[in-house]
C-alpha cells in the first residue's frame, strides 16, 4: 500500500457564511494542493470537504496519515461517531439529528477502501501543512464574499 500523508482545513466567514476549504496531499517528495468553497456553508462541512476531496483523488487504496485541527472530523472519523450516526440512521441521539450525513456517507466510505490514520493538529499554532491549508481555505472563501 503506498503511504500517503494528507493535511486539510476548513474556514468560513460566518457560520453559516461563504467558506473554503483546503488539503495538501503528499507522497514521497510529490506534493498537491488543492481548495475550493462554497457561497453559503458552515465550518464543519469545509472541514469535512476537505478531507473528502483529498481522498477523492487517491487512485488506488492507501495508507492515509490524515491531519486536521478539527476535533469534529477527528473524533468522528477516529472515534467511529460517524459510523455510530449512519447505523442509527443519521441520528446523534432520538432527538438530533446528524449534521452533514451526505458528507459522511462519503467519508465513511473512502475510509473502507484506505486505511486511515487520524492525527490532531493544534490549528493556528505554527504548524506548517495546517497553516498552509488555512492560508488556502481562506482563500478559497475570499472568492465567495
Amino acid at each position: 500500500m503506498k503511504k500517503v500523508e494528507i493535511f486539510t482545513d476548513g474556514a468560513c466567514k460566518g457560520n453559516p457564511g461563504p467558506g473554503g476549504w483546503g488539503a495538501v496531499l503528499r507522497y514521497g517528495n510529490a506534493e498537491k494542493e488543492i481548495s475550493g468553497g462554497e457561497k453559503s456553508t458552515t465550518n464543519n462541512r469545509m472541514e469535512i470537504t476537505a478531507v473528502l476531496e483529498a481522498l477523492k483523488l487517491l487512485k488506488e487504496p492507501c495508507e492515509v496519515d490524515l491531519y486536521s485541527d478539527s476535533q469534529y472530523v477527528c473524533n468522528a472519523i477516529k472515534l467511529g461517531w460517524a459510523k455510530k450516526w449512519k447505523s442509527n440512521n443519521w441520528m446523534r441521539n432520538k432527538n438530533e439529528p446528524a449534521l452533514n450525513s451526505d458528507l459522511w456517507e462519503d467519508i465513511l466510505s473512502l475510509c473502507e477502501k484506505h486505511r486511515v490514520n487520524v492525527n490532531w493538529v493544534k490549528g493556528h499554532a505554527g504548524h506548517p501543512e495546517n497553516e498552509r491549508c488555512d492560508r488556502l481555505a481562506v482563500a478559497a472563501a475570499e472568492k465567495y464574499k
